[in-house]
């Protein structure tokens, strides 16, 4: 399993991704989930990926392959976010249609999500969630974010501080947690984990970083939102029994 997360506010764009596709008893796999594209000063766009590795591993190989080839539809030609949704979500379409015709019989799920963000030069940052059919929805001010994978565990401390205006570092660290809760219910999910800032009108992807299952800054804000957590459950008022 996995998780991924893209957070809309009005500074910009997070994503963060999980990196883990097996948790075995004895052999644990990773591989990145999060893919960039662009060009500078023009467009910048994110994809996230959850679901099965062949599909989104084709669907990928795809995209950059019409980029390579000079596709008339590629994701450095579309003309619009929404557009650059479409095209994934046809190609994500396409791929399960021939997954599905090679295991005729079999019971291997092979369908796929994608989170598709960024930017393209004239109009303003956008974030859609590309279901497995192909079609997509975007994210809105009341729902400023997208998840893809095991959500459940993360939903409810970005429910409770994403905004609109929460200013993107913000955004980024409560994604943090909501990856760290995840991590904690859910062992298919696990790091490394990757973290992209998208500053709006910059047309660059320039922040990027990853944090290891050790790294001591994700150990600290792991312990301290423990701890956090429980300070305030004790300071909870005492429940009433009538």
């Amino acid at each position: 399993m996995t998780y991924c997360i893209a957070i809309h506010v009005n500074e910009g764009l997070a994503f963060l991704s999980d990196s883990r596709t097996n948790a075995g008893v004895d052999q644990l796999s990773t591989y990145s989930k999060m893919f960039t594209f662009g060009v500078s000063g023009e467009r910048s766009i994110v994809i996230l990926t959850a679901g099965n590795l062949a599909t989104t591993q084709a669907v990928i190989k795809t995209i950059r392959k019409n980029i390579a080839d000079s596709e008339q539809e590629n994701l450095l030609s579309v003309g619009s976010m929404d557009a650059a949704a479409a095209h994934v979500g046809q190609l994500n379409f396409e791929q399960q249609s021939k997954q599905v015709n090679q295991a005729a019989g079999s019971s291997l799920d092979i369908s796929a999500t994608f989170i598709v963000g960024g930017q393209i030069k004239g109009s303003m940052p956008e974030l859609f969630l590309v279901y497995a059919e192909g079609n997509f929805i975007a994210a809105t001010e009341q729902t400023p974010y997208q998840q893809i994978g095991e959500v459940k565990y993360g939903k409810p401390i970005l429910d409770r501080i994403i905004t609109p205006d929460t200013p993107l570092r913000n955004a980024a660290l409560c994604g943090l947690v909501s990856m760290d809760s995840t991590m904690r219910s859910n062992a298919t999910v696990g790091p490394p984990i990757e973290i992209l800032l998208y500053q709006r009108d910059s047309f660059r992807l320039q922040t990027r970083i990853r944090y290891e299952r050790d790294d001591p800054y994700f150990l600290s804000l792991r312990r301290a939102w423990e701890r956090e957590l429980a300070r305030s459950f004790s300071a909870l008022p005492p429940l009433v029994l009538n």
